[in-house]
């Protein structure tokens, strides 16, 4: 894959992202939002995608512990936008008191089980909506399947709940971690799926999303050979659904 986090992948997905969110969940929000803080933002793609669905927010801060990608992301969305560094893992309720609604895309995954308990609280203790989007869910169908689907998909959903620098990853586990966490913090949680549609129409991001699955797999299981799988796969891209789910947290 390009880079999980390269400015080149997160705008080849940006398209796939925004077909994929569920703008039911936006319709649902409280009324007077008016500040969104947008955690992990990366280039600002659900930023770009939830602003025209958002008319009363004004204020957009966009939080990253990438400084060139904050920066990209200040260039490219064409609404004003106040780009902040920092990590998800060092939220607090003060960070959160002038804001109005937090949000994160593809990022819940990439938590361990307490930060995102950490995280329920401090939007609890805010009393600050949650909206997070495309959480993977470790839910692959691939149209032609083969027979080497089910492994690659095993091995890819194991490599997602990983132990990085001590820290084990919750990959697919995210949606039920954040649901169970948001819960026991007092919210009231929706959960609507989200799911991914590649296919031939989007070719280039079907093949980057094939090497880059298939590239964790084989890291999971070196056993695996799939070199000829990926171009095979690359050559005649099948209709891959990859399923996520989004998230909407409201403390009454």
């Amino acid at each position: 894959m390009t880079g999980e986090f390269s400015e080149s992948w997160l705008s080849l997905r940006e398209p796939a992202d925004a077909a994929a969110r569920s703008a039911e969940l936006v319709g649902l929000l409280p009324e007077g939002i008016h500040t969104v803080r947008d955690l992990g933002c990366g280039t600002g793609s659900l930023a770009r995608w939830l602003a025209p669905l958002l008319p009363g927010a004004k204020r957009w801060i966009l939080v990253d512990r990438d400084p060139t990608l904050l920066a990209h992301a200040a260039a490219i969305t064409p609404f004003p936008v106040e780009p902040v560094r920092g990590d998800v893992t060092e939220l607090t309720a003060a960070d959160l008191a002038e804001s109005d609604l937090v949000t994160c895309s593809a990022l819940l995954d990439l938590l361990t089980a307490g930060e995102v308990t950490t995280l329920a609280r401090v939007c609890a203790e805010a009393r600050t909506p949650a909206l997070f989007t495309l959480s993977v869910a470790g839910e692959v169908t691939l149209d032609p399947p083969r027979p080497e689907d089910e492994a690659i998909g095993a091995a890819f959903n194991e490599h997602q709940r990983r132990t990085v620098g001590g820290r084990r990853l919750l990959g697919p586990d995210a949606p039920a971690a954040a649901v169970a966490a948001f819960q026991e913090a007092g919210a009231t949680v929706i959960t609507r799926p989200s799911p991914w549609r590649l296919g031939p129409d989007r070719a280039a991001l079907t093949a980057e999303w094939l090497r880059g699955w298939a590239e964790a797999a084989a890291e999971q299981r070196p056993d695996l050979r799939l070199e000829r799988y990926v171009s095979e796969r690359v050559g005649n891209p099948p209709v891959a659904t990859i399923g996520h789910v989004d998230l909407l947290a409201i403390f009454g």
